[in-house]
């Protein structure tokens, strides 16, 4: 029943971030969609440079009461 509950809040925390680019839970944080520029990598096997597409992320930044019981 818990892994039920567990997969609900995120699976509503996946569709608020998409709808709203943003999640805040007070206490707790706020996660952010940042996007990533196209760049230049390196295969790390080969060291051949590789171009990486520009993507989106989820960042994360934990409320200030969160971060100062870390």
């Amino acid at each position: 029943a818990t892994a039920e509950v567990v997969d609900a809040v995120f699976e509503s925390l996946k569709k608020a971030i998409s709808k709203d680019g943003r999640f805040s839970y007070p206490g707790f944080g706020t996660f952010n969609v940042k996007s990533r520029k196209a760049r230049t990598g390196r295969n790390p096997r080969t060291g051949a440079e590789i171009k990486i597409k520009a993507s989106k992320t989820v960042s994360f930044k934990p409320a200030p009461t969160f971060k100062g019981k870390l």
